[in-house]
């Protein structure tokens, strides 16, 4: 088996007894206690992931804002200095190459955060469509990446820093924040559903700011989590995940993140012709939501059935840890997909009823 990579904090996931495993190549945490205990947390208190697998790839020039729209389903013109953007790049076919944030730091300056699986194929797909005075920088391996999440996020990493973090409003970040002597970049973005930041520092750093920030928020109840708890944070809060509800195979439109795809901006983009007619006309699939009316939990590849006819299949599905409830996401065969719409799921060897709902299937409290 070929050597798994490792992010700059391997070192320190035994100190806090994490159980690794091998995620797209990465020997990263899936949990340090239980994954139950870190999701609660999370939604309750606060959670510290180290996420610094994902990519970091620098885009700068003069033409770099041309350059993006050309790349991007969303409209890169619209971000102003210090704001964040979710988008996704896409081939001629609609399919997705990946998901991903912008980040602007000037004109001439954009840092794209993708995903780590992805990391190489987004930089080479990127470069085949460079042009005039743009240029790629992967910068991966130089950055490490930590995300604070739940209600008490900001108090905690508060008490690291002299920044007012209450003026980072949501998707907007700041750069050269200092955090326990260390300078990052802080963006008020997350992948849980809840409130939080995304901090972006030098690899050699992130030791020192992971035990930091445990630290300084071990009175308030947060926990080190892993991959299992991030998957049903960001699965009930319907955020999608690269290679399951978004792939070369399923469009954005089909994967209900339309709101990304502004096939009405002026410039032209790769695949705009096929997510304009997608997103004025339908698709033929849509992702839904699927809670099971019998006993079993459906999972990422099982088929779904109305009567004798497959539908579809499950992209996600896990039991709920805030809902208390098996639930799933299942792209289907839009003449199924309303909410209501009784379907059956393949567990194993048995079909299992379950009936198609509304998402998202967990929303954040307003304060």
């Amino acid at each position: 088996m070929a050597d798994l990579k490792r992010t700059p904090l391997f070192d320190v996931y035994k100190e806090h007894g994490a159980k690794t495993i091998d995620f797209g190549g990465w020997d990263l945490p899936v949990q340090f206690s239980s994954i139950k205990e870190e999701h609660e947390a999370v939604r309750g208190m606060a959670g510290l992931f180290d996420v610094s697998h994902m990519g970091e790839i620098e885009v700068t020039g003069t033409d770099s804002l041309a350059f993006l729209q050309k790349t991007m389903t969303n409209d890169v013109s619209l971000l102003k200095d210090g704001g964040a953007q979710y988008t996704a790049m896409c081939y001629e076919d609609g399919g997705t190459v990946d998901d991903l944030l912008i980040y602007k730091k000037s004109d001439s300056h954009y840092l794209l955060v993708v995903n780590a699986s992805n990391i190489e194929k987004d930089y080479d797909w990127l470069g085949s469509h460079i042009f005039g005075d743009a240029q790629l920088h992967n910068i991966s391996s130089d950055i490490a990446q930590l995300a604070i999440q739940g209600p008490k996020a900001e108090s905690i990493l508060q008490q690291l820093t002299e920044t007012d973090l209450s003026e980072i409003k949501f998707f907007k970040f700041k750069d050269n924040v200092v955090i326990n002597d260390v300078k990052a970049l802080v963006s008020r973005t997350g992948y849980t559903g809840e409130d939080g930041f995304e901090i972006y520092c030098p690899s050699s750093e992130a030791p020192s700011l992971w035990n930091a920030i445990l630290d300084a928020g071990k009175n308030e109840g947060i926990l080190p989590c892993g991959l299992g708890a991030r998957d049903t944070l960001r699965f009930e809060a319907n955020l999608p995940l690269y290679g399951q509800e978004l792939t070369k195979d399923i469009t954005p439109i089909e994967a209900g993140i339309g709101f990304a795809v502004k096939p009405n901006k002026e410039a032209d983009f790769i695949g705009k012709d096929i997510l304009k007619e997608q997103k004025e006309n339908g698709t033929a699939r849509k992702l839904v939501g699927l809670e099971m009316i019998d006993k079993g939990i459906p999972r990422h590849g099982y088929e779904v059935f109305h009567g004798e006819e497959q539908i579809g299949e499950v992209t996600t599905g896990t039991q709920s840890p805030t809902l208390k409830k098996n639930i799933g996401w299942a792209l289907l065969k839009k003449e199924f997909a309303e909410p209501g719409s009784e379907v059956s799921v393949q567990v194993r060897k048995k079909r299992l009823k379950a009936v198609v709902v509304s998402t998202p299937f967990y929303k954040r409290p307003k304060k």
